[in-house]
Formats: C-alpha cells, sequence, structure tokens
C-alpha cells in the first residue's frame, strides 16, 4: 500500500506534537517529511527561561532527540526553511531550491516576536526572546563582568528573560509602559508582590514608562532613552513586547489569512489539503500563545488526518511563571466585574496573596501568588462550571482543606475526572494516557511515568496529581514510598541502606556492591555509578581506586565543558587571596594559549574560558609551574572559601577571617562530597564575604566565631542556621571539618548540605558537632580521608596519568549521542 505524503513546515512543539497524534492514531499511514527552520531537534521551548537563567540545559529539554526521527521514519530537514508553497500543484520548495510533492501538508510555522520600530533598532546587542538562538546572545553577552541589560515589556517572557539575565549576573532593569507587570495575567495586589519579588531577585522594574530611542556608541547599543527624558544605559537590550502570528507563507500561498492562518474546527485551512496548527493559527477569530491551546489543536488535527472526526472548539486558559522561587497562577476573568464576587486571602509574612472570583456561583478566574498549588483545582473547577456554593467558605484555602472538612475521598476528585481532562499542561497529557500507560506498561512509580508520557517532566508542578493516579489506578497494588526513594531504576536499595551495607559488609568495588545488594542491571546506569563511586571513596579512604568511568565529564578530564565543547579552567586561590606572580602567570598563559574569555567569580576566583581541551594539559603545567593547582570548580566537593579582609585591614573585622579562610581552604581542598561545597568566612557581623548563603558559613565576632550551616544561593536561595559558637580558631576548624565529614557520610549524592540539614534535622546535626568526642572523630575521619585526596589533579595529569582522556578518539566518543 502507497503511503500519502505528509509534509510538515516547522519541527518546534506544534508540528512534532501533530506529528506525535498522528503516529499515535495511525503509525503507517503517512510517509512524513518535516522542515526546520532552526538546525536542531525539536524542543521545549517554554522551557528557555530556565536554560537562560543556567537552571537547565539544552539537553534538558529536548523533546525529541534523533533517535526518535529514525525510530518513527521521518525525515527531518533540520535548518532547511520553506520558501514557497504551491497550493494548486500541492508541492513546497525549500529555500535551497529542492520541491518536494506532499498529499497533505500541515503548517506550525509559529509566531515572530514583534520588534518596535525604535531609532537604533538595528544597534548590535539587541535582541528578542523567542528560540535558543536568542538564549545563546544573550547569554554570551552575560560572559562579560559588569553588563547591565534593559528588557522592554513586563510580560510573561519579559519577565523570564530579566530573571534569567539576572541569575547570570547582568544588572536587569524591566521597562514597562503599565502600571502593573503581566497586568494580562495579574491584577494590582499580585503585580505589586512581582515587583518585590523581582526586586529581591536583583532586577529593577521601571513602570508606566514609554520607549522612544535605543542609544548606541560604535555600532552597539549603549541605552534606552524614555520619553520623559530619562536614559537607562545597558549593554544588552531585550524586546519583549509580544509576538505576531507567522503567515507569509501561507499569504503567499493564497490561504485565507487574518491575523493568523485561518482554520476551521479540524484545523482545516481554505485548502482542503492543508492544516495548520499552533501560534500561526486563526480560530473563531482567536489567535493563541500558549501551550496548553496548541496541545489541544494537536490532538484535534490527529483525530482529522486519521479518523476523519478531530473538533477543535477553542481554549480556556492558565498561565503559570517559570521563575524560581516565585509562584504564580492565573486564570480566566481574574479581574473579576460587574456581577461577580471576589474572595480574597493575604498571608503577608509568607507573601501569599489569592483571589479567586466567582459569577453565579460558579469559579469564573483566579489569580495566586506566592502559593499556587492549587491551580489546577481552580482551573478545573472553573472549566467545568461547578456550583461552589456548598464549599464557598473554604473555597480559597485549596483543595485539601475543602474537601477534608466536606468529609470527601481524596482520590474522588481525581477518579471523577474525565479520561481527556489535562494533568500537565506543559506537556498536554491527558488523565488518560497516564492511566493507560500505568496499566499496560506496569509502571509503578513517578518516575517511571514520567518516562514513558512526559507528564510532570518539565515544570513538575503537577507531580503530586501524577502521584496521585498512581494511586487510584493500582489500587492495593500500589506501595506509597514512605522511606527514602531508590538511587535509581536499578536497585530497590535507597541511599541510606546502600551506604550501611557497604560499611557493615565491606563492599570495596562498585561490582561488589551491586552483586551484594542484587542490582537489577549488570553495570548500573549514569544515575548510580556516580553515587556509588563516592560513596566507595568517602568509606574506603586510601583503598577504593577512583572509578573515572563513573565520574561526569567534567570531573574526568578536571575542567568544566562549555557548550562550545570548549572548557573552562579555575585555579584555586587560598580564601580568595592572590599575588603579582600569579597573576603575571595566568596572563601570560591566557595570551599563549589565545584564551577568548577571562571572568571575576563570585567565589574569588578567575576562570578562563574557552580552552581547548587539547591544550589543557600544557595550561595546567604552566599554572602548576607558578604554584597554582585546581580549583576543583568541576568538583562534587569543596570549590570555595570566600573571605574578606578581616582584622588585618578593616576597621570593623574582629578576627583574621581572611587567615581563617586560607586555613581552611588549605586544610579542606581536593575533599569529595555528595555535592558542591562553598565556604565564606566574614571577619565580622557585617557579613561582606556573604557567608550567611554558603553551604558552611564563618561570621567572626568580638567573643570568637560563629558557625552558619545550610544556605544557599543558587537555584535555591536561603539563609544558613546557626550551627554553634566557639571561641578560638582551632575550635572553628574542628567544627567545620566534623560537620564537613558529617556530610560526607550521611549526604546523597546530589544532595546539597541544605537538603541533608532539612532531613536529618539541625538538632541532630548540632548534637554531634558541639559533642567533644563525636567532634574529635568525625575530625579525625576527615583529616585521614585528606592524605589521600589532597592532591592536585593537574599535576597528575600532566605527568601523564590518563593521558587517553585527551586523544581524538575519546573526545569524538565523548559526544556521541548514547
Amino acid at each position: 500500500m502507497t503511503k500519502e505524503k505528509l509534509v510538515v513546515v516547522g519541527n518546534g512543539m506544534a508540528g512534532c506534537r501533530a506529528v506525535q497524534e498522528i503516529l499515535k492514531r495511525d503509525p503507517h499511514r503517512y510517509e512524513i517529511t518535516i522542515f526546520g527552520a532552526e538546525p536542531r531537534v525539536n524542543y521545549d521551548r517554554i522551557m528557555l527561561s530556565p536554560v537562560l537563567a543556567g537552571e537547565k540545559s539544552f539537553a534538558d529539554i529536548v523533546i525529541n532527540d534523533e533517535a526518535w526521527y529514525r525510530d518513527n521514519g521521518l525525515t527531518l530537514h533540520a535548518g532547511l526553511a520553506v520558501a514557497r508553497i504551491d497550493a494548486a500543484g500541492r508541492k513546497v520548495q525549500a529555500a535551497d531550491g529542492r520541491v518536494f510533492a506532499y498529499d497533505r501538508l500541515i503548517l506550525a510555522t509559529g509566531s515572530d516576536a514583534i520588534r518596535l520600530p525604535l531609532p537604533g533598532a538595528e544597534l548590535e546587542g539587541v535582541v528578542t526572546f523567542r528560540d535558543l538562538d536568542d538564549v545563546e546572545a544573550m547569554t554570551a553577552a552575560c560572559a562579560v563582568p559588569g553588563r547591565r541589560a534593559v528588557v522592554i515589556g513586563g510580560g510573561l517572557l519579559g519577565i523570564e528573560a530579566a530573571y534569567g539575565l539576572a541569575r547570570r549576573g547582568m544588572a536587569a532593569t524591566v521597562v514597562h509602559l503599565m502600571d502593573v507587570l503581566m497586568e494580562r495575567q495579574l491584577d494590582a495586589s499580585a503585580g505589586f508582590l512581582l515587583t518585590q519579588a523581582m526586586a529581591a531577585r536583583g532586577v529593577e522594574t521601571v513602570l508606566e514608562a514609554q520607549s522612544e530611542e535605543i542609544v548606541g556608541q560604535d555600532g552597539r547599543v549603549a541605552g534606552l532613552r524614555l520619553k520623559d527624558g530619562r536614559l537607562l544605559p545597558c549593554d544588552l537590550l531585550v524586546m519583549s513586547v509580544g509576538i505576531r502570528p507567522s503567515v507569509a507563507l501561507a499569504r503567499d500561498a493564497g490561504l485565507a489569512v487574518g491575523r493568523g492562518v485561518v482554520v476551521d474546527d479540524q484545523m482545516r485551512t481554505s485548502d482542503l489539503h492543508v492544516f495548520a496548527v499552533g501560534e500561526c493559527v486563526e480560530h473563531r477569530g482567536q489567535c493563541y500563545g500558549l501551550v496548553a491551546p496548541i496541545w489541544e489543536m494537536c490532538r484535534a488535527l490527529g483525530e482529522t488526518l486519521t479518523a476523519g472526526a478531530g473538533l477543535y472548539q477553542g481554549s480556556v486558559l492558565s498561565t503559570r511563571l517559570k521563575v524560581s522561587g516565585v509562584d504564580v497562577f492565573s486564570a480566566g476573568r481574574f479581574s473579576g466585574g460587574a456581577g461577580c464576587e471576589d474572595i480574597v486571602f493575604r498571608d503577608a509574612g509568607r507573601g501569599v496573596y489569592k483571589r479567586i472570583v466567582l459569577e453565579a456561583g460558579k469559579v469564573v478566574g483566579a489569580v495566586l501568588f506566592g502559593d499556587a498549588a492549587d491551580g489546577a483545582w481552580y482551573f478545573d473547577l472553573m472549566k467545568s462550571g461547578e456550583q461552589v456554593g456548598d464549599f464557598r467558605e473554604t473555597l480559597v484555602f485549596g483543595q485539601a482543606a475543602t474537601e477534608g472538612l466536606r468529609g470527601l475521598d481524596p482520590s474522588a476528585a481525581v477518579a471523577a475526572m474525565a479520561d481527556t481532562a489535562e494533568v500537565c499542561g506543559c506537556n498536554g497529557v491527558c488523565k488518560g494516557q497516564v492511566t493507560a500507560a500505568i496499566t499496560d506498561q506496569g509502571l509503578s512509580t513517578l518516575e517511571s511515568v514520567r518516562a514513558v508520557t512526559k507528564a510532570s517532566a518539565s515544570c513538575g508542578t503537577c507531580a503530586p496529581l501524577i502521584e496521585k493516579l498512581l494511586r487510584l489506578t493500582l489500587g492495593d497494588g500500589f506501595q506509597e514510598q514512605t522511606g527514602p526513594k531508590p538511587v535509581c531504576g536499578c536497585t530497590a536499595h535507597g541511599h541510606d541502606e546502600v551506604r550501611r551495607r557497604i560499611l557493615a559488609e565491606e563492599l570495596k568495588s562498585i561490582p561488589a556492591v551491586m552483586q551484594a545488594l542484587e542490582w537489577s542491571t549488570p553495570d548500573g546506569c549514569p544515575s548510580c555509578r556516580p553515587a556509588l563511586n563516592y560513596y566507595l571513596i568517602c568509606a574506603w579512604p586510601g583503598e577504593y581506586r577512583d572509578d573515572r568511568q563513573s565520574r561526569f565529564v567534567n570531573e574526568r578530564v578536571h575542567a568544566n565543558i562549555q557548550k562550545d565543547g570548549t572548557f573552562s579552567v579555575v585555579p584555586r586561590m587560598w580564601g580568595g587571596t592572590t599575588s603579582a606572580d600569579e597573576l603575571r602567570a595566568i596572563a601570560d598563559v591566557v595570551d599563549r594559549f589565545q584564551i577568548p574569555s577571562v571572568k571575576v567569580t563570585g567565589g574569588q576566583r578567575i576562570d578562563l574560558l574557552g580552552v581547548k581541551k587539547d591544550d589543557l594539559p600544557a595550561v595546567w603545567a604552566e599554572l602548576n609551574a607558578a604554584g597554582l593547582v585546581s580549583g576543583h570548580a568541576y568538583a562534587k566537593g569543596l570549590r570555595t572559601v570566600k573571605t574578606c579582609v578581616g582584622s588585618d585591614w578593616c576597621r570593623f573585622g574582629t578576627q583574621d577571617s581572611t587567615g581563617l579562610g586560607v586555613r581552611l581552604e588549605k586544610f579542606m581542598w581536593g575533599s569529595w562530597s555528595p555535592a558542591k561545597v562553598k565556604l565564606g568566612v566574614s571577619g565580622c557581623p557585617r557579613n561582606c564575604a556573604e557567608a550567611t548563603c554558603k553551604d558552611i558559613g564563618v561570621v567572626c565576632v568580638d567573643s570568637g566565631y560563629e558557625i552558619h550551616v545550610g544556605g544557599a544561593a543558587g537555584l535555591h536561595v536561603r539563609a544558613t542556621e546557626l550551627l554553634t559558637k566557639v571561641a578560638s580558631e582551632d575550635e572553628a576548624v574542628w567544627a567545620i571539618c566534623a560537620v564537613m565529614q558529617l556530610y560526607r557520610e550521611q549526604g546523597w549524592y546530589l544532595e546539597r548540605i541544605y537538603k541533608w540539614m532539612e532531613r536529618v534535622g539541625l538538632d541532630a546535626i548540632r548534637a554531634a558537632v558541639e559533642d567533644p568526642e563525636r567532634r574529635r572523630a568525625l575530625y579525625d575521619r576527615f583529616a585521614w580521608s585528606q592524605r589521600f585526596h589532597r592532591i592536585d589533579p593537574w599535576a597528575e595529569r600532566v605527568a601523564g596519568r590518563d593521558h587517553h582522556e585527551f586523544n581524538p578518539l575519546s573526545r569524538r566518543m565523548e559526544f556521541e549521542p548514547s
């Protein structure tokens, strides 16, 4: 049987999702060819914001890898746009001149970012925020210290762009025409809280401001002038003022076009053989720029092109903001209006604001700030039109409180959901898809459901609902995870049990552990092998030999790999101190090896970026010759000890904070731990070394030293908690090494100190450190381990150890897909 030819113009989320819906229903019906203007596979565009913020990598947001196209018999022309459609002849002409025939054509051309026609808009450094190329341009701008960014537009993407730039070290300012940020999704109260939250994250906001001119210097952007005469200096300007459906291809082909490509309820255009989905579409006079309507369009199109019965009737919208630590949800008529009633809840201490809008006893809108856990519940109430009068008094307190007070079975609401009800908005996964996967494929964990269906694989907010579906579907067969989760899918054992048995049974190799604990795979996986390698290093210092194949590439080559395949090199600077000789040596290395970028880090180090892999041993050799050793900036271990100048120079310094920092770093460097560890030592309570947001921090006071633990200043931001106070520098060193060793022995692999502290409890850590015998035993074990680990890996590599890591074959294999 000859297959029909289906051509898809657009390799983005809409185009590939439409193909998935077709394959799911009739995998053998079409010979499918996909054109994509971007030179890459399909990725999750809505997760570009976490990529810009450094919270995810491109690999984390790939939806369909090369194997998906190959396994489904799809032909992908990545990096090749379609230039023309011959609707009468049913052909498309690619940008390279080749012509391809089709029986059915899907347009998924998406949208284009709107660029304001301001004077200076053509200057270098003026970008939009639509695709990975834009993200890479913004990331490159962040690499130069001290740069400033202005984002025009305080909508959803503008806020996310500004946050991402601030996370990467730029001073970011949002300029917004209206008096409320995200005014299409938030009311004035929520907008006020968002402005405060962004300020706390380093983003300045200028409201009710109209842009007049982009000011340039030497062909580059230098600032933004506002109508009121103010000049906002900047080195990067991001326009995030909206999108416009990409319709030029359809218009030139003679298809009906309004704001977008006009389609009917079956997603068919004015040509019977041409269909359209996604942001390029206009349906019943409405264009959509959010992902949930796109998934609904694709489901309808999948039905249309297989069973012929697809039906799309428009979408009700909800919005979530992807800014770390800022929980925002909005849906429906959140601003109310005539005939509406507001239910408002505020918690000033937690920064929570909730507004539920009712009309005729039904939820018609909601805006949540600071606690959006019940967003999906309110959204379901809104879509279903359920009367809420019986539980109006508790409605604002959320689903759990409302249903608990009503005496309802917590699972009843989940059971009542239709199979077509969407449970994961990011990836468009319905309840029926999840329950079918659980039943048909024997899935029993959140991780397995995520791997098969992609539900909860993006932002993760639907994870509790997916777990409820597991419990509902499996019934008595569902075994809730009451203890720690398994290390990975290769074993049923948790981290604590694995660590306990390594010591109790004197297991001293990865094969021995896998055999004794009955691993279900022959060689483990990328999740368990690095964990086992660390646990063995910690348990048997001097006896266990580090397994380099169980290390990630950064730890194997003792440098951080960058997006272009080059590496960064960070020499250690004890306590943040350096000398003229060391700086000259670094400058000589930069010149000799033509290293393109040098950056001062937040940890008081110098980062050499763009080092070729072939050059790494020679770079290390020259740095070693000047007395510089590896800064372990790539390591799950001690990275930096940041200090202030302390009593040596500062008028307010109470103790020698620099000397203590140098002493700590020289004793603790080279130590491996479950996750990266950063220390800070401040010479007085003014805390110039920012010790109270480090994993372990010291604040010097007149009477001695305060030891703090459990801070974080990355993806999660939290202050330390006071662990103990000591009188002398020696006692400070003993206490810090003791808590470090306790963490090394108890922490789960990749678990930061603050997560470990939350799990075991600060009181338990304090009891161990303040007990003289336990503290001494922990300190002694740490000191013993350091006899074997205070070795410069750069010097070992220069001497020839693991030299094969730098030959072309190993490098080529390193980048091959698994």
